[in-house]
């Protein structure tokens, strides 16, 4: 069947981002709180072998990367993670996986807010004179009051630049991302150079200390935390000047950029620890309720000067990458408004060319995730899995779309589709299963809630009989036996521990290869997806007068 309609010709939003625009977009998610303390974390877990962890996740990441690659340049819509879902298996199940998009996107402004504080409360000013941090009853790294209202002003600063355009957003986090790149680099070149003790590597109790279990758990605790954000180009497809050739380019450079700069910034972070903290142990390489990793290395290697830059960049770096989250997630809610079950008021544009009413929501809902989460580890593995959910719907969806919409033009084509589209669908589900029980259950429960959100919206738009519930005839199942895998694993608070180390995963990879084939009975038909698209354009253009004030 030929395809007629295209993806993304609305014509609400502005078409004003380049490749480099869109490039910085994904690096700048890639390159943020994630460098200041993953190394740490991730040694504390996996000891040396966590060097294995950031090599094993970028692989795993690098496969998501190249699909969400090719369905971003076919697919040039704002929000995407929300939308190619929807073309694929309709409305239901394209709500699911925007809600999950947007969890996580909404959480991670309020996440480098704190991860920016939290570096800084190592420096001696803030010890001396602006205590951000509790330390009654040893120092766990959440917010005090100080540190809440501090955190609060940097999102709404995030919100006021994403207000005013974005290519305002585009170049003002391209200038953040040349700096925040430069800085790791100029790190891991300084530390070797002055600080490298190779004997750390098999120091403490070798070189995998936890074995693989922490390996694995090494990916949920910060790894893959800190690679995750290539999908941010994607996201502002609908804002890009040429997405379909520019789209695939900006996912693929920042995911090997960044992947480089990590595994790096493991190696030199190890080979500078002093020995002497590892007699006994990884489990305060740097001292107990420290968290400034790199600042404090800098200090003892003799480079002051670049102790100083660290400390500078512990702003920088994550209020980069918040900036960005704003903005995607209120792309992604901008997608969900464009559902008729939700209000149409998040898709208004304003003069600027931005969904306004939906970077406002993202602003306040930022504030209220500092109330549960108050720290930055308290947030890591519940956004990690969140995103791992946003992910596992790239891979069959476009499998779907790849047999279901054949005449589209693909820009880019990921290799070896066969292989790598049920690859990447197990690598999330791993994923997703190594972040533990005690976070699967809050994702069922926030998912559940969303999915009551949007019942109530169908209800009141008498849009019942237009529900696709067919194409979810697969999420359910597929939720649910990850959790009773997770229930009866190894992994975190609540874990039965029934399933022993290696066959816990080999489950995992089984499950997700089953249900990936199941998902192939649910998948809309030819005519289905056309006019899922249309109906897309649709509303696009029907909505144009809501967005842009008169």
């Amino acid at each position: 069947m030929a395809s007629t309609a295209t993806a993304g010709s609305g014509t609400g939003l502005r078409r004003s981002v380049g490749f480099w625009g869109l490039m910085f977009v994904s690096l700048g998610s890639i390159i943020g709180s994630g460098w200041l303390l993953g190394a740490l974390t991730a040694a504390t877990v996996a000891g040396p072998a966590s060097l294995v962890s950031w090599v094993l996740a970028a692989v795993m990441l690098a496969v998501l990367a190249l699909i969400h690659a090719e369905l971003g340049a076919s697919y040039p819509v704002a929000g995407g993670t929300a939308r190619y879902p929807y073309f694929a298996f309709g409305n239901v199940t394209g709500f699911v996986a925007g809600w999950s998009a947007w969890l996580q996107a909404v959480a991670l402004a309020p996440i480098e807010a704190e991860a920016s504080i939290t570096y800084l409360e190592s420096t001696e000013f803030a010890q001396h004179h602006l205590r951000m941090l509790h330390t009654g009853g040893g120092n766990d790294g959440t917010l005090n009051t100080t540190g809440l209202i501090v955190a609060s002003l940097a999102l709404l600063l995030f919100t006021m630049i994403n207000l005013l355009g974005a290519k305002l957003l585009s170049d003002s986090n391209a200038v953040a991302v040349i700096w925040k790149t430069a800085i790791p680099v100029l790190t891991v070149v300084v530390l070797i150079t002055l600080s490298f003790h190779a004997s750390n590597f098999h120091a403490g109790g070798g070189f995998a200390p936890f074995g693989g279990h922490g390996v694995f758990a090494a990916l949920p605790a910060g790894v893959v935390f800190a690679l995750q954000g290539f999908e941010q180009a994607v996201q502002l497809a609908g804002e890009a000047k040429d997405p379909q050739r520019d789209v695939s380019r900006a996912v693929i450079t920042a995911m090997l950029i960044g992947s480089a700069i990590y595994i790096l910034l493991e190696i030199c972070f190890i080979g500078a620890l002093n020995p002497a903290n590892l007699t006994h142990g990884w489990a305060n390489p740097i001292g107990k309720g420290n968290y400034g990793p790199y600042h404090d290395l800098a200090l003892a290697a003799g480079a002051g000067w670049l102790a100083a830059l660290l400390v500078i960049d512990a702003v920088i770096s994550p209020a980069g990458t918040g900036l960005v989250y704003i903005g995607t997630s209120s792309r992604v809610s901008y997608a969900l408004g464009e559902e008729d079950e939700l209000p149409t008021a998040l898709t208004k544009i304003n003069r600027s060319g931005v969904p306004w009413v939906s970077i406002l929501l993202a602003f306040v809902v930022g504030l209220i995730m500092f109330l549960p989460f108050p720290s930055w580890q308290s947030l890591v593995s519940v956004v990690t899995s969140a995103t791992a959910i946003m992910y596992a719907f790239g891979p069959v969806s476009l499998a779907a779309l790849q047999q279901q919409d054949t005449d589209r033009t693909r820009p880019y084509r990921i290799p070896a589709p066969s292989v790598l589209l049920p690859l990447g669908f197990v690598f999330a589900n791993l994923i997703i299963y190594w972040g533990g029980f005690e976070v699967m259950w809050k994702l069922d429960l926030a998912i559940v809630l969303g999915l009551v959100i949007f019942a109530i919206g169908a209800s009141v738009n008498q849009t019942f009989d237009r529900l696709e519930l067919r194409g979810f005839g697969w999420v359910l199942p597929w939720l649910a036996g990850l959790t009773v895998i997770s229930v009866l694993g190894r992994y975190g608070t609540g874990a039965q521990k029934v399933l022993p180390d290696w066959i816990d995963s080999l489950v995992v990879v089984i499950f997700g290869l089953a249900i990936f084939y199941y998902t192939v009975r649910f998948r809309q038909t030819p005519e289905q997806v056309q006019r899922n698209i249309e109906t897309e354009n649709r509303r696009d253009e029907a909505l144009a007068e809501l967005r842009v004030p008169g």
